[in-house]
Order: C-alpha cells, then structure tokens, then sequence
C-alpha cells in the first residue's frame, strides 16, 4: 500500500497506522534526482510484502510540519515507524537489495506472526497462549484483563495489567476492574456529584471518580466537564 501524506493526514496515516502495520516513511521533492530514482524501488519492494508495511510519501517541500520533525538534512530520507517510534532509517538513494533488506527487517516473525493469531482468536486459552510467548505483551494484555474482567475475575485482571506500561487502553482496563463498570444513565452524574464531595480528603473516592470517567471515555461529553470540576476541587 501506497499513500501520500500530508502534514495534516500525518497522525492518522503514520503515528496511528504504525500502531498495527510497520510504515516507511519516503521523504521527497519533485526537484530531487536520486529520489526520482529511490522512489520506485522503495514501492515495488513495499509492494511485494502484501499489505504487511505501508509506504507514506511525503513532498517535503508542501509539508514542512513533517520535515521538522524528522529534522531533515537532506533527501531522500526514509525512515521506518512502528508502534509510533521510528526504528530504522537511511540517507540518499539505494540499491534494491539494500532497500529490500531495510523493509524486509519491518516484517513480524514467526513468533510475531503466531502472538497475533492468538490474540484475533481472543478466547482465554489462547490470550494465554500469547502471553506464554510474550509476557509482556500490551495487546495480550489488555484484552485477557478485559476478559477476566467480564468473568468477574477483576483482581487477577488488575495483577495482569501491572506488566505493561499505563497506557490510555490499560487505564481503561483497570478503572473497569476496579468499578465493575460506571452507572447507567442519570446514576452517573448522581454518584460523580456525591464524589466530588469527597475527592479531596478521600483518596479512595478520587479514584473512584477518576475510574468512572476512564469507564465514560473521552468521546462521552461528561468527561472533560466532570476533569474540570475534579482539577478545581484538587487545585
């Protein structure tokens, strides 16, 4: 896959994208001879993976946000980004082999390969599974929690959750563990009013606040006027 991005489309079509697929990253200008060159090798071995990495193209001279960032001295520059990070990267044209190799070390392993079967399978015996290869594994992680979660097995859920580093989807996670899930309809502001109350004197409570609001979510609109209200009773 082939796209072109921009500084706009940069967050979503890279950051966001790297996540689940490995993305080069080709930075480029029409003026640039050895990118003339560079271009079509980097696609054809991009192409040969399958969907596996995507190739990003960026026109340099239309999106200066992206150059910044990757503090570019000189074209063609490619860099690779997995799990939002970049990871590899090189200067000026190359040979196909070279190129090959550089994309080819984007593609999972075996091992790779098997810990996400598992975890698109889903059950617990295979989210088990994962985590026998990976034990650290975020994805394996969060969704085992999530399961045990739902079978009222919270603590275990909360040990579980413990390996990985807190991340916005953990946090999720663990406020489920810890609440059973928020209240349903008008008791959510009625039992967020009455912490509030409590949230400055009462440890327990501003937890069970913050929970609450990691259980709503960002897009439920509650939840930034409830952070407001819990950062002027704090502060």
């Amino acid at each position: 896959m082939v796209i072109d991005v921009t500084d706009a489309t940069f967050e979503s079509d890279v950051l966001d994208r790297s996540v689940t697929t490995p993305v080069v990253v080709d930075l480029w200008a029409p003026w640039c001879g050895p990118c003339r060159t560079l271009g079509p090798i980097i696609e054809k071995v991009v192409d040969g993976t399958e969907g596996k990495v995507v190739l990003a193209k960026v026109n340099v001279d239309e999106n200066p946000e992206i150059s910044t960032a990757f503090r570019v001295q000189g074209i063609p520059a490619v860099y690779a980004v997995k799990d939002r990070n970049v990871v590899d990267g090189f200067v000026g044209a190359q040979g196909e082999a070279a190129v090959a190799a550089f994309v080819h070390g984007l593609l999972p392993s075996e091992e790779e390969t098997e810990i996400d079967r598992l975890i698109a399978a889903g059950d617990e015996d295979s989210l088990r599974a994962a985590l026998e290869l990976d034990p650290g594994h975020e994805g394996a992680v969060v969704a085992l929690a999530e399961l045990l979660v739902g079978s009222d097995r919270s603590e275990e859920a909360l040990e579980l959750l413990a390996r990985v580093p807190d991340t916005p989807e953990v946090r999720r996670v663990a406020a489920l563990a810890r609440t059973g899930g928020a209240p349903e309809g008008d008791d959510v502001d009625a039992k967020l009013a009455a912490l509030l109350d409590q949230v400055k004197d009462d440890d327990a409570a501003r937890q069970e606040f913050v929970d609450i609001l990691e259980v709503l979510g960002p897009d439920d609109p509650r939840t930034a006027v409830y952070r407001r209200q819990l950062a002027a009773r704090l502060y």
